[in-house]
Parts: C-alpha cells; structure tokens; sequence
C-alpha cells in the first residue's frame, strides 16, 4: 500500500509529564492535527469529485486530460471512502438489530461486514506510480499500429566499434559500423514491428496496415506509389560542416548524422525485399546538404534513388514547393511567410521518418523533432542563400527557459506530426541509435546505463528502435534520455529546471490532440477538422525493468519489445544489383576467403574468388550477368 505512517512523538504543548499522561498522550495526541487531515481529506475528495463530474459529464473526452486524471483517483478514493463508511454505519446499526434477534449468527455476519467495509477503504487508497517522467501520469492518447502502441528495441553490441569522438578516424568509416549486423538489426525491426517471420511478410502486413488506416483498403504497395525518406542530417545544415562545392564534410567529422549503414540497409529493403523501384523513392533533409560520406555508398547501389537537399548539384537534387500550404495552429504565425510542403513528401504516398537518438536545448530530438527539418527553410526562418526571411518561428513554441517552458502550450512539433501531406503519410518511424548525440550537434559519448554499460563505464548503445506509433517511439526514447542524460532533458543544458518538465509536452499534446491541455486547435491543413490523437504516451515503470503498460499485461499504453542481437557465424548475403551479384558479410569474422563452383556435387571444385577492393565494408561486387550459369558461394577459414 502507498503512502507514509507517522507515530506520535512530539507533544501538543511543552511541558513535563507523568508517565500516565505520556501514556495518554501516545494514544490521543493532537486530536486538532487529526481534525485538520480528516476535513482536508473531505474537501479534496468532495472538489475533486465535482470537478471530475463537471468537466468530464458534458465531454467524456476530458477524461484523458492529464488534469482529470489528477483528480480520478482522489474521486473515486472519496467515493469508496463514502460508501464505506455508510455501508460500515448500516453493519453496526445491523449487528445491534441482530444481536438481540440472533444472537451469534447475526453479530458474526456483521462483523464479517464490517470487516470488509474497512478492507475496501484501504484498498482505495492510490499507490504512488514509478515513471520516467518528471510528472507520473497514466497512459495517454490512442495506440496506433498493427500491434497498438509497440516499439521494438534491436540492440546489437557487435554492430559498433570506434574509439569515441578524438578519433582520427570518422565514425562513419566501414571499419567502425558493422554493415551485415545493422542489416540483420534493420530486418529485426521491421519483423518485430509487423509481427511476421519474413521481412516480404513485414513489408507487405505494414503496408497493408496503412492503406486501410487511410480508406484505401486493406492492400500491399503498388507499383507507381512514392517512398519518401526524411532522415537527419543537421550537421550538414545549411552547408555549416560541408564544403557546399564538393559536399564533402571539412570539419567536425566526428559529429553524429544517419548512419550510412543504416540507410543502405534500409533501401535495400526497400527494393529487393518490399519491391519499390529506385525511381521510386525519394530520401534526404530538405534543409541540409547531403553529405558525400552517406551519399556515395547510397549513390554506388542506387544510382537511380532520388537524393534531395536543400542546394542541389553533384548528383543531388534541390528540393522545390510544391502548393500544398502549411498552418501553424496559433496566431503567433499570423501575418507571417505562408508554408508550403516541400515536394519529395507532397508527391508520396508513403513516408518512413529516420531519426537520431539524440538530445536538445528542448530536451530531446527523434520523430517528432526530426519534421523540425521538412519545410526546406530552417525552423527559425532562415532560407539557404536569402537569410532570415518572414516565416513563422518555430523555435518560439520549444520549451527552452527564454521561449515556452513548462507545460500545456502549443507546440509546431505536432501541427509537423499531424498534417496529412507530413506526418500524416508516415508508415514507419525509425530511430538510429548507433552512437547517439548528446546535444543537438550531436556530439556522441558512450552510454553508461544498463545494458550499454555498468553506470560507470560505458559503450555506444548499438541500437535502433521502430515503430508504427510516432508518439509512442518519442516516448521510449524520451525515457532511455532522460536515464542516460537527465541534465540535457530536464535542463537543456541550461538552468536547473529550466525547461519545467517541458521536454515531453509536445508528446502530451500529440497523444491527446483532440482535445490538448493548451487547448490549441491543431489543425495544419486549415480544413476545420480538429486534429485526432496521433498515438499513445506514458513512461515505462523503472529504467532497469523498461517495462510499459501492455508489458505489465495492461490492454492499453505502449509495449516495448527487446532483440538483442549477438554474434554468430558469418552468413553470406546475395542480392542482385545493377553491377551483379553483391556478396557481403560481417567484417567482424576475420580470417575467412569467399569462394564459388559451378556445381554442389561431391567432386566440385571450389576456387577462391580473385581479392577485390570492398566499394563499401564486406560488400563484394561479382559480375555474372543473369543470363550467365549458376554459381554456387561459400566462405571457408
């Protein structure tokens, strides 16, 4: 049961005492002390009661605010306490009526009843929830997805290895991420998160899932439909670390983007597994340039693979508006540039959000935050090549000390969450947690929370979350930030306190959007159709168990599911490219040759295959035409 007991030990007046008045008073001391809790309870509960019935009555929808379910469990604890005490005050009454009438019999019913009575008070009582959050809260919002509200974790310590951020050599580099262990953590995801055994089966279950969340029944991808990719790629905002004619990175190299890795794992799920042509689909930051370390490998594999970005030229293309208009839903944007929505996601018919594990003046960065980047102009309005121009401020609605801490404001990140040509298309949320950024310029440190590390010291976290919940994946990497860093969410990196809890506002705005605790009328397509909740939000019960509500068998809230991934023996990867046949496999395993025959009988001959340089980590290109026989590959030590 929750809650503090206190014994009597300090007297209502000084004074010395005889030993029987100490008795006394051990038994009956400050009866004003105890008249003050009673009427303190009675006055809560009766308030919060009326409050409760006078605002949840007219619109059940209110429950879900975070202020009525404040109030609920005080309420209903009043309620119980009333009927308890009227049904413990009818026993008594009862048992005198049937002590005289039945002697034994009727005091033992009645005592039995008032037994209970007095159980059911003390059950009543609330017991104190164990969140993440600042403030412990309930479940909020409405879970979406194939598995309502689930979020898988892929941990795979064998996928990193780097010495950390004065490293001579860039984290990005073949030999720091491994490429086969981040396509096996890819493949993981996505199976977890559809709930299928084939990564065909995942593909086709998600896509399947959304069309029929957005009435166009329930059907797999059809050629001719659009991919649009938005991946982070801050560092190389506005050209800052890239030299725009070569966009090639020239300083800060150790900074944290996408993984390349995981990219290129990803578009070839894409296209030899889910079937989309590279013509296709489409990936980049509308506000940054796209930096030749991620672009070449993608470039080599899929020439034909649109690369957008904010300039354009080297093979990239400049992204352009098209006229789908954008709205902020406050009137601070009032008088402001009109937003348009960029056209690599106007034109798709599906959008897959690639975030950063990484935190923020605002507290953290991953889905949501990642839109902070899909308007192709910056968030504070200023334009590559023209300056700040008159556009809305979106830095104005984050909760830093200067702008809007605490909570229940409006906040841009959910009109970015929300609108139906942005948000609304997205069929899968990633979050690459390779490394992870400790602040908004991603500087990366090696995490020191369980299982990453011991508390003292640490190792890059290896991971990758997914989900189709894009509230519900912020809310996990909200908790796994603010465990590993509490001074960036609940400071960010500024003042004690300076954010007031505010870093996960946005997630409570976004869960409950129909009816949020600003009370802003989210509405980003101007249609005047209110924004319905865009998924579920609560923290899990303690950072060491990482356990959520459907996890503790509960029908409602978010299930975190956990892979880890260990290392095996090497397994070779085919896939037919446009050059041939790519080979590839874990670089981890030293000391193997790749070989190939023409034939699997007895007498074959095996040959080592002549060394080849890698185009990109264990990734070997063999060039026989389709036409040509069939050979047959093998590693051997």
């Amino acid at each position: 049961m929750g809650g503090t007991t206190s014994s009597s030990t300090e007297p209502c007046t000084a004074g010395k005492e005889t030993p029987h008045a100490q008795t006394h008073r051990r038994h009956h001391s400050c009866p004003h002390r105890h008249s003050f809790a009673r009427w303190a309870f009675l006055t809560a509960g009766l308030g919060s009661l009326i409050w409760f019935l006078v605002r949840v009555i007219p619109k059940p929808s209110r429950a879900a605010y975070p202020c009525q379910r404040a109030a609920a469990p005080f309420a209903s604890a009043f309620v119980v306490w009333l009927l308890a005490i009227l049904g413990a005050r009818w026993a008594a009454l009862q048992r005198r009526e049937f002590a005289r009438r039945h002697k034994r019999a009727g005091a033992w019913a009645c005592s039995v009843m008032l037994v209970f009575c007095i159980a059911l008070v003390l059950r009543s009582v609330p017991e104190n929830p164990t969140y993440a959050g600042a403030t412990p809260h309930a479940a909020l919002g409405t879970a979406k997805g194939i598995h309502p509200g689930r979020v898988v974790w892929v941990h795979a310590p064998d996928a990193t290895d780097w010495s950390g951020w004065n490293s001579a050599e860039p984290w990005w580099r073949s030999n720091h991420t491994d490429l086969a262990v981040v396509e096996a953590m890819v493949s993981r995801a996505i199976r977890d998160v559809a709930g299928q055994e084939t990564d065909s089966a995942a593909w086709a279950a998600l896509f399947a899932d959304f069309n029929a969340s957005h009435d166009r029944g329930r059907r797999g991808y059809r050629p001719g439909e659009k991919v649009a990719i938005k991946v982070n790629l801050t560092t190389a905002n506005g050209g800052s670390d890239c030299n725009v004619a070569t966009h090639e990175k020239t300083r800060n190299l150790n900074r944290i983007d996408n993984s390349p890795q995981m990219l290129l794992a990803l578009l070839r799920q894409l296209v030899y597994v889910a079937g989309v042509p590279q013509t296709n689909i489409s990936i980049g930051d509308p506000t940054a340039l796209f930096a030749g370390f991620i672009y070449t490998p993608l470039h080599a594999e899929f020439p034909d693979v649109n690369y957008f970005e904010v300039m354009g030229g080297a093979g990239r293309t400049q992204v352009t508006w098209s006229q789908v208009p954008f709205y902020w839903s406050t009137t601070e944007a009032n008088g402001k540039l009109r937003d348009y929505i960029p056209v690599p996601f106007a034109e798709a018919d599906y959008l897959i959000n690639f975030a950063i594990l990484k935190g923020h003046s605002a507290g953290v960065t991953s889905c949501g935050k990642n839109l902070y980047g899909a308007l192709k102009r910056c968030p504070d309005g200023r334009l590559y090549g023209q300056g700040t121009l008159n556009y809305y401020n979106m830095h104005l609605s984050l909760p830093n000390a200067e702008w809007s801490p605490g909570m229940g404001h409006y906040r841009a990140i959910v009109d970015l969450m929300g609108h139906a040509n942005l948000g609304g298309k997205t069929l899968l949320c990633l979050i690459d947690g390779l490394f992870g950024g400790y602040y908004w310029d991603s500087h990366p440190y090696p995490w020191k929370m369980p299982p990453f590390g011991d508390g003292v010291n640490g190792d890059w976290p290896s991971s990758l979350f997914a989900s189709q919940d894009p509230v519900a994946i912020d809310s996990v990497a909200y908790d796994f930030l603010l465990t590993e860093w509490p001074a960036v969410v609940n400071n960010g990196v500024g003042a004690t306190n300076s954010l007031q809890g505010g870093a996960e506002d946005y997630l409570h705005e976004a869960a409950l959007a129909e009816a949020p605790p600003s009370g802003a009328f989210y509405d980003p397509e101007k249609d005047g159709v209110r924004m319905r909740s865009l998924g579920i939000h609560e923290h899990w019960n303690n950072p060491r168990d990482k356990q959520y509500s459907r996890n503790l068998g509960q029908t409602n809230g978010i299930e975190l599911l956990y892979a880890r991934l260990n290392k095996t023996p090497p397994n070779l990867a085919l896939r037919r490219t446009e050059q041939g046949v790519a080979i590839s496999w874990p670089t981890s395993h030293t000391g193997y040759r790749l070989q190939s025959t023409a034939s699997l009988a007895p007498s074959a001959t095996w040959q080592d295959l002549p060394g080849q340089p890698a185009t990109f980590q264990a990734h070997y290109f063999v060039t026989n035409e389709a036409s040509s026989a069939a050979r047959f590959f093998r590693l051997t030590k």
